[in-house]
């Protein structure tokens, strides 16, 4: 973590790197404040294909690795969500 960005005013999911990937890719996402946090990859049908994050986290910037080895080509959604924060990003997986 790079601690000469101070601690973040804001909950943010940033756009995953690389996008598109193979096999795996980076989610970045940052919390103001002690937070019970989910980042949940869902199909395009919208069901649920891996729990990334579901714990409490301090507050501070986080990168999680998704590894997608064993599935489909194609794009995948994947949410973050931490008290009323939701926030909603597509990723494409190129095989």
């Amino acid at each position: 973590s790079n601690g000469s960005r101070g601690l973040p005013t804001t909950y943010e999911l940033s756009q995953n790197y690389p996008n598109p990937f193979n096999p795996s890719t980076v989610v970045r996402s940052q919390t103001p404040e002690a937070s019970n946090v989910r980042i949940v990859i869902y199909d395009v049908l919208g069901r649920e294909g891996k729990v990334l994050v579901n714990e409490r986290r301090a507050a501070g910037h986080y990168e999680d690795r998704f590894d997608a080895s064993g599935l489909a080509s194609g794009m995948y959604v994947y949410r973050m969500t931490a008290g009323s924060f939701v926030q909603t990003r597509k990723m494409v997986l190129l095989k």
